[in-house]
């Protein structure tokens, strides 16, 4: 799978208003075949910054991501909310799902 993590840095007077910004892009992402998950969160330190979690079943659906309309109408809009250019990892990994936490085992609740 290709998983990917973005960080973006939201202008303040846009930062209340981003996942508003980004629901659309979000939705539509997320009802694509080959979308495992595609998860917003908020950084602790900076309420300015959101964090992206993503991942595709294969570099063929990522693809088919990048090459979207929605793909590409965020990436035309979302510019002007935004203080800086996003910093991007991404990688493939074998699998298709989280994995188990091997340093903690939650027994299963009664």
């Amino acid at each position: 799978m290709i998983v990917i993590t973005v960080r973006f840095k939201v202008l303040h007077d846009r930062s209340r208003d981003w996942l508003a910004l980004v629901s659309d892009f979000t939705r539509e992402t997320r009802s694509e075949p080959g979308n495992l998950w595609f998860d917003w969160s908020v950084g602790i330190e900076d309420p300015d910054e959101y964090i992206l979690l993503e991942a595709f079943r294969d570099g063929e659906a990522a693809g088919k991501h990048v090459n979207s309309d929605h793909f590409k109408t965020a990436m035309k809009d979302l510019p002007d909310a935004l203080a800086e250019t996003p910093r991007i990892i991404n990688f493939e990994i074998p699998g298709d799902d989280w994995s188990r936490m091997g340093e903690m085992e939650v027994p299963p609740a009664d």
